[in-house]
This record gives structure tokens, C-alpha cells and sequence, in this order.
């Protein structure tokens, strides 16, 4: 079974960012600036911090490409970090006030040590750079088989965004999200959910929403329910969960299907034999509450999932804590920060579920090149349609 994997390494104000990929087929073209444009998106948005000021993230490729398509090597990309002030302790001092709601005081401990400066460090959202490069380094691999995914915000704290995503809008509701400095499909809310954060900023406190991804296009079966960790939903969820200041994930109705009876929850099975040629292989639902995934496998509708990112935990208001040293009353710590990053957390969201997708659809479709998984993805789809079998 062909495998995608990938790991990232490096600290927020180190020399940089790792992200290597394992398992990228041969041939596959990278797109360095749709990467790149992935990587500014996340650095953007209203609300953010002065460190996107002074980075300008883009990837160094530093082995498995060559002449603009994947070798079948481990692709290695590096985001350098032009604020790099690991080692300099006038700049990156000791913290010995953990904040509330960070990694400082959990990290601290587990590691024995009073200086929160090193957990924070890695705890930071700053190592998400490099989970964008992966995520959009598998959207390059997706899109050979028209896979899109589209991420968006549809809350900022109690503003939320009415519009509807189908499969027929979502590419002109893609071009109202790229002129948006909230990444909202909404011109009046997008006004509210700015006026929100601004008087965030002004009672010295922060924000945060939820943020949504729609996938379509993939095919019936990727996934599997023979066990808990290959559900494609399962590790859809542990992606979304591991973005750092997440609480909470759902796909489709989510939470809203425990208050429902079974016959408002499921989606009814049609077929429109006008469509046996496209990944859904003719099957139609008239809803989605599914969220496209079923049994823990995609069932050809799309994949809706959405995340919900609590407030940013430093505070230009700190809240109580202690000393580490002398265990005293203290106010915490503070470091230059954002006063709401929701915007980049749908960015960051939108790619790590790519990467699971990614990831599935090699496990079901995997060879060596391109040419060798479009031949098998094709040849499944092909047995499928002319289904029922003797």
C-alpha cells in the first residue's frame, strides 16, 4: 500500500522550517507559486500580529524536485525565518509567567525547566508555515485528479456568514474570499466580523471563530471502516485538532445531529444516470448532512468540515498567573501576538485536510509516477460504473 507522510521541524524564531514529505509519486508537477501563495494567504487577514510584517514566507526546495515535477524522493521544503533570534537572549528572554490558555505551563513542567521560552517556541502557530507547504505540495497531486479544496471563515466571534457553499458556487464564492481581508464570502458580515476584532483590539482582549472547508470531487471509497485509524474522518479530525488553539471539529451537521430525529439526519440515496461518469458514479443525495463522508469513507458528495479556534492566548490585558521561580501572584507573560488569527487558521485547516485526502487517496489509488495512479484511479472507476458484477 503506497503511503504519504509528512514531518516538520524548527522553532518560531529559529532559522526556519522544515516540512519533508514521504511517499510523493514521481512526476507530479509542483506548483512553487500556488505553494507560496498558500504560505502568504496564511500570513494574512485582519487582525494579525507585526511578525507578518517583517516575514515573508515562501518554500527553498531543498531536495525531490527536479525540473518542476516530484523525482519520487522525500520532497524537503524550507520556510526561512528572516526573524531568527533563537540564541539571542535579549531579544527571546526567559519566561517564567506562563500564560492561561497556551502550552508555557505544561510545557515547563514536562520538561523540568522554569523558562516557558522553549516550548513556546515550537508551541507556537508559527511551525503551521510548514504544514501549509505539505498540505499545498499534496494539493498539487490532488488537482491532477480534479480535487479542490476550499477553506473560508464563517465566524468571528458571535458574527457568523449565512452563504451557502455548493458545488456550483464555490469558485465564484473563491473569488469574493481572495478579496477579503477576513477570508469571509460575505460583505456584510465580513464589515461585522472587522468591526468585532477591532474592538477586540481596543479592549486589549482577542478573537476567534470558526473557519470551514468543502472538498469536492472525490471519488466513492476513499477511507475505509476496517479500523478506527484509517477512517478518513478520524484522521480528518486529529488533523484539524492538532492546529494549535483548536477545541473542537465537525463534519457536516456535526453536533447539530444529536438534537435531530434519524429520518432529519440521513441522506437519502437517489441516482441521475446523467452523471455515471463522474466520481460520484451517478449517486445523488438530496442533502448533505453526511458531510460527504460515511463509515469512514468519502461517498462521493463533498466533504464539509469545520473547525472551531478559541481566542489568541496572549493578551495585551494579561490575565493572572504565577512566577515559576517564586510560585508568587503574577500577571502573564507577554509576546508580540495577534490579536485574531482566524483568517490564517482556515488557511492552515483548508491544507492539513488536503494532506489527509492526499493521503487516503494514495493508500487506495498509489503507484510509483503519476501515469501509474491515473491508470489504477481511472481503472477503479471504470470497474465501478459497470457494477452489478455477475
Amino acid at each position: 500500500m503506497a503511503t504519504l507522510s509528512y514531518r516538520t521541524a524548527g522553532e518560531s524564531h529559529g532559522p526556519g522550517l522544515v516540512a519533508m514529505v514521504e511517499g510523493m509519486p514521481s512526476g507530479v508537477p509542483v506548483d512553487v507559486e500556488f505553494i507560496n501563495g498558500e504560505l502568504r494567504r496564511r500570513q494574512g487577514g485582519y487582525g494579525r500580529g507585526g511578525r507578518q510584517k517583517i516575514e515573508t514566507d515562501h518554500i527553498e526546495l531543498l531536495s525531490g524536485v527536479r525540473l518542476g515535477h516530484t523525482t519520487g524522493s522525500p520532497v524537503t521544503m524550507l520556510v526561512p525565518n528572516l526573524d531568527s533570534r533563537l540564541d539571542d537572549q535579549t531579544r527571546t528572554p526567559p519566561l517564567h509567567r506562563p500564560r492561561p490558555g497556551h502550552a508555557d505551563l505544561a510545557g515547563s513542567v514536562k520538561w523540568l525547566t522554569t523558562d516557558c521560552r522553549e516550548t513556546l517556541e515550537r508551541a507556537s502557530a508559527r511551525e503551521t508555515s510548514a504544514r501549509v507547504a505539505a498540505g499545498a505540495l499534496a494539493r498539487c497531486l490532488l488537482r491532477s485528479f480534479d480535487i479542490e479544496t476550499f477553506g473560508f471563515v464563517r465566524s468571528v466571534g458571535p458574527v457568523r456568514c449565512p452563504t451557502e457553499v455548493t458545488s456550483e458556487n464555490w469558485q465564484a464564492l473563491l473569488q469574493k474570499r481572495n478579496t477579503s481581508d477576513v477570508y469571509g464570502l460575505n460583505e456584510i458580515t465580513d464589515t461585522a466580523m472587522r468591526d468585532f476584532i477591532h474592538s477586540q483590539k481596543l479592549a486589549k482582549d482577542t478573537a476567534g471563530g470558526i473557519v470551514e472547508c468543502h472538498v469536492f470531487n472525490c471519488p466513492i471509497g476513499i477511507g475505509s471502516c476496517m479500523s478506527w485509524d484509517t477512517r478518513l474522518d478520524s484522521r480528518i479530525g486529529a488533523a484539524v485538532m492538532g492546529i494549535q488553539a483548536f477545541k473542537g471539529v465537525e463534519i457536516g451537521l456535526g453536533f447539530e445531529t444529536s438534537t435531530r430525529p434519524g429520518s432529519q439526519v440521513h441522506d437519502e440515496i437517489t441516482y441521475d444516470p446523467s452523471r455515471l461518469n463522474t466520481p460520484s458514479l451517478g449517486f445523488t443525495r438530496p442533502t448533505n448532512n453526511a458531510g460527504g463522508l460515511e463509515g469512514g469513507m468519502t461517498n462521493g458528495q463533498p466533504i464539509i468540515v469545520r473547525g472551531a479556534m478559541k481566542p489568541i492566548s496572549t493578551l495585551g490585558k494579561p490575565l493572572r498567573s504565577i512566577d515559576l521561580n517564586t510560585k508568587k501572584d503574577s500577571e502573564a507573560g507577554w509576546e508580540r501576538s495577534d490579536i485574531s488569527a482566524i483568517s490564517a487558521a482556515g488557511v492552515v485547516m483548508e491544507n492539513v485536510i488536503a494532506f489527509e485526502i492526499a493521503r487516503a487517496f494514495m493508500e487506495k489509488f498509489g503507484g510509483d509516477s503519476l501515469a501509474e495512479i491515473k491508470q489504477n484511479y481511472h481503472a477503479f472507476l471504470q470497474a465501478a460504473r459497470l457494477l452489478p458484477r455477475p
